[in-house]
């Protein structure tokens, strides 16, 4: 035992040490809120504004193209298709929407976006929308009904969604953020697991090939020398998480400052909503309904959760990387043997979408018990389910998932370690399972 503490305490000190280690605990988070905000940013931004022409030789659109938008700014050109063509091979405009004159409200067939620089399907898109609304008016008198009553029928309708506990109890829910908390904290673990993992694999095969392990070996198991180093790098990502949650304390505790109403107040405002007879309070502002309605949600229990995937998640992935590692004398030869272990994480995060969309799934349920797949399915669907019997079902076989994986791991890292000069085949490390010395 004392054996393994050293080998824990080598491991951890040597990561936590470094000062790569302390820039990326306080910059890693500012990292990835980044990341993900260009990645949103650059899907809802209108990019830059395109010069497009119009030729409306129906006559219908007079007015439908004099104000611009974020994505266009319009132009009217005159002289028919030939001149709008010179136009665009010039340069002078981005492209040049064609109307035809055979174009009514019955016959909407024969507009033509000319364009030579790629204006892409949301411009089209934008531009087909445009043309739709102008028809609807023109075909709204022909039908008896207005455009103000159009839009009384188009009203959306708010709907405030409660879930209802076994015990009778009501909380307030929201799809958007429990999909967001969701999503996150799946790829929290994504990140985490697959990262402290290599680190693991890296390491042991740093060793290996330096033969620096069979100066250890000589004095301590090779289960011993694994256990240590997966423990070890294990605690670094604990710590690493655990600033990165003091971090989010200070950060929701400084936000907190920007919220001018009290709380009840705010639960006033969510009774008046059900309730027509009660007035509301105060007006609330976006900023601070968003704020009060994260600060609904069961945190205290999702962190728990949360760690026990994250520790589990890390034993059972690290293990098996810590096999690869010392399976082969080279990073690239890791490669191969990399794939088939990765590919239930990746597979995760790409169904995240559907998990969302379906929490409560046949797919969802089986991925969230499968010990590869569950730390990440789990933590998605669990602001959706709660802390239920389906949880504990997934804990429990991811535990079983971790000691089956040890117990593989452990087998292969005692013969691999001192295999050198051979890239070893599946049916090779299979039989080193089952070797009895």
């Amino acid at each position: 035992m004392n054996k393994i503490l050293l080998i824990i305490k080598r491991e951890y000190l040597n990561r936590v040490k470094k000062r790569s280690f302390i820039i990326m605990s306080i910059l890693g988070p500012l990292l990835i809120i980044a990341f993900y905000g260009i990645i949103i940013w650059a899907s809802i931004s209108d990019g830059d504004q395109k010069e497009i022409a119009v030729v409306d030789e129906s006559g219908l659109f007079e007015n439908d193209f004099d104000h611009n938008t974020a994505s266009f700014k319009f132009l009217r050109i005159f002289g028919g298709l030939d001149h709008g063509k010179e136009q665009l091979n010039s340069g002078a405009i981005d492209g040049f929407l064609f109307i035809p004159k055979d174009f009514t409200i019955d016959n909407t067939k024969g507009v033509v976006l000319f364009e030579s620089k790629g204006l892409g399907a949301k411009a089209v898109s934008e531009l087909e929308q445009r043309i739709l609304r102008r028809v609807k008016e023109l075909r709204l008198p022909r039908l008896g009904v207005t455009e103000e009553e159009i839009k009384i029928l188009d009203q959306s309708i708010p709907i405030r969604t409660v879930s209802l506990t076994g015990d009778g109890e009501e909380s307030d829910s929201n799809v958007g953020i429990s999909s967001v908390i969701g999503i996150v904290g799946g790829l929290v673990i994504y990140f985490f697991v697959f990262m402290y993992s290599s680190m693991v694999m890296k390491g042991v095969l740093e060793e290996k090939t330096s033969r620096v392990v069979e100066v250890i070996v000589s004095s301590v198991k090779p289960f011993q020398l694994m256990l240590g180093k997966i423990i070890g790098v294990g605690a670094v990502g604990l710590t690493q998480l655990f600033l990165w949650i003091m971090l989010g304390i200070i950060a929701v505790s400084t936000l907190s400052t920007f919220v001018d109403i009290p709380y009840e107040e705010f639960e006033q405002n969510k009774i008046a909503q059900i309730d027509s007879n009660v007035q509301p309070p105060v007006e609330v502002d976006k900023f601070t309904e968003l704020y009060y309605t994260i600060g609904d949600f069961d945190f205290a229990t999702t962190t728990l959760v949360f760690i026990y995937y994250f520790i589990f998640a890390y034993l059972m992935y690290s293990s098996l990387f810590a096999a690869i590692g010392a399976s082969v004398d080279n990073e690239t030869d890791s490669q191969q043997f990399m794939l088939p272990v990765t590919m239930p994480l990746i597979l995760a995060i790409s169904l995240s979408g559907g998990i969302v969309s379906d929490p409560q799934g046949t797919m969802a349920f089986w991925l969230s018990v499968f010990p590869l797949t569950s730390p990440v399915v789990m933590m998605i669907r669990l602001p959706f389910i709660g802390f239920s019997t389906e949880v504990l079902i997934s804990m429990v076989t991811l535990m079983v998932g971790f000691v089956g994986s040890l117990w593989v791991a452990s087998r292969i890292y005692r013969i691999g370690l001192l295999t050198y000069g051979k890239k070893p085949t599946y049916a090779e490390i299979f039989k080193w399972m089952f070797r009895s010395n």
